[in-house]
Parts: structure tokens; sequence; C-alpha cells
């Protein structure tokens, strides 16, 4: 894959039903994620939400024309560290059928090269457990696994 052509933006709220079908198409994630028409109005407000918040960006990976990959960002701004910043990488999906072909690299590389830009101390992220190839692919890209989670579903 040539990078000249991949594009990084901001998602808009035509790209939804794109970005619902990547999340979709996840079986490993286990959060639910669903084409049907009735769960349409929940990711709307979830968008419209995301998109009116300050310390959040969604973004796009968009290859001739097509939205190939995703991901979201969080700036968070705490009194431990002498009040520094980091930015946190959320839900990150590159379309199945075009892993491995440097698209979720250059999303990974588009967030350290922002986060860098804004001065942030560091960037961080999350995985499933399940996901080991994703955990190699962080790891390649020069992330160390440093902390244990823990999550409580509350619905």
């Amino acid at each position: 894959m040539e990078s000249a052509r991949l594009i990084i933006r901001e998602a808009q709220e035509s790209d939804l039903p794109s970005l619902i079908a990547l999340f979709a198409a996840d079986t490993m994630g286990g959060h639910g994620d669903t084409t049907d028409p009735s769960a349409y109005d929940d990711y709307l407000r979830a968008f419209r939400a995301i998109a009116a918040s300050p310390d959040q960006t969604l973004y796009v990976a968009e290859l001739a024309g097509g939205v190939v990959g995703t991901f979201q960002t969080m700036v968070m701004t705490s009194l431990n560290a002498r009040g520094s910043s980091v930015m946190i990488i959320e839900a990150v999906q590159t379309r199945g059928d075009l892993r491995g072909q440097g698209i979720g690299a250059q999303m990974i590389n588009f967030c350290i090269a922002e986060a860098k830009g804004r001065g942030m101390r560091l960037v961080q992220l999350t995985s499933n457990a399940v996901r080991k190839d994703a955990h190699r692919f962080y790891e390649r890209l020069g992330f160390k696994p440093s902390h244990l989670g823990f999550k409580m579903a509350l619905k």
C-alpha cells in the first residue's frame, strides 16, 4: 500500500455507516456492535457527544474514497506527573481485509506525532487481552505493556 494514498482526517457524521460497519465486523471485541438500523440513534448520539467534546477526537483513515480504519483520541490532564497531559488512544480498527498493509501503523504514528506536537507526556492505549496479534503490533510500534487494567461492567 502506498502511504501517500491514505488520508487520516476527523470523522464526519456522514462516515457513521462505515464506522458502524467496522465495529460490527469485529467479532473479538464483544461490544455488541451491530448494523441493525434500530441501533443507529445510539451511534449518532455517541458521535455527536464525541464531536462536541474539546478533549476527544474521532478519526477515520480513508483510502480511495472509502473508510478503511478508525481510532479515537482523548486528552487527559491530571495532577500527578506535575500536571502533565497524556493522549489516550481508543477504538482502533482497521478493515479486516486490509490488515497487515500498514494502515494501523499509520494511524498510530499519526497519534504519536499529534501528541508530540501538543507537548503530551505520553500516549497510552488499552487492548483487549484476547487480541494477541494487536499486542504484538503495538509492541512493534514501541509500546510497552506496563499496567494491568481492570473494568467493571455496569450495563
